[in-house]
């Protein structure tokens, strides 16, 4: 298993006090492959004040248990300068598909911070964040962009960021869960599973399903 640490992100930090800057934001998204549901989009936010010992078990919270998850998820957001975490709805997703919809998310988590951030630490190889000549959702403010691949499981930051969604975001669909009984999104949280193709097939769409995709167990989806 890759543990993460703190060296990429303090090397971009130094860049960016090179020119001034202070705060970087490791970013990473959760949500994206589902069914239904928001695509969401964490935030951590660091300095070079940030302390050097990260949260003990902090892993790409892919990797963890829930309750791994549960466990450092408060200890995430003591450590880090700041985090925070939006979401973009179903109805966000069929409108302007899944990139304008994680543009609309990490939005909704920006509006939430008030530090001057200097640029961004983003999970990937894929640059979603940086302003498009393409009208594809909102367009999110010029901060100079590192991709990191595998960031949420090499980087301290984007670990935090990725934690702080996985957290928030089933939660929600938990609650979903309760208000809309026969997808199973208790367990599979919106994404693919037989039980959830079973609760489509059965049920038809949900206002939280994204049906501008082509989704399994509808006469269309088969």
């Amino acid at each position: 298993m890759i543990v993460p640490d703190r060296q990429v992100e303090l090397s971009v930090l130094r860049e960016l006090a090179a020119g001034g800057g202070r705060y970087l934001a490791g970013v990473d998204e959760v949500g994206r492959g589902a069914l239904a549901g928001p695509a969401t989009v964490g935030i951590a936010v660091v300095s070079l004040d940030t302390p050097g010992d990260f949260p003990a078990g902090l892993r790409d919270s892919k990797l963890m248990t829930p309750a791994a998850r549960t466990r450092v998820v408060g200890q995430v957001r003591r450590w880090a300068d700041a985090v925070a975490v939006g979401h973009a709805g179903a109805d966000v997703v069929n409108r302007w598909g899944i990139i304008g919809a994680l543009r609309y998310a990490a939005a909704e988590a920006l509006s939430q911070l008030d530090l001057p951030i200097a640029g961004v630490l983003l999970d990937g190889s894929h640059d979603w964040w940086t302003p498009s000549e393409l009208p594809i959702g909102p367009q999110l403010p010029a901060y100079p962009v590192h991709m990191e691949v595998k960031g949420d499981a090499r980087c301290a930051v984007v670990a935090a960021a990725s934690v702080v969604a996985k957290v928030e975001r089933d939660e929600l669909m938990r609650r979903l869960g309760a208000q809309y009984p026969g997808y199973d999104w208790e367990r599979n949280k919106g994404y693919s599973s037989p039980s959830h193709i079973t609760g489509l097939r059965e049920l038809g769409a949900s206002v939280h399903h994204r049906t501008s995709w082509k989704l399994p167990g509808l006469e269309s989806g088969k």
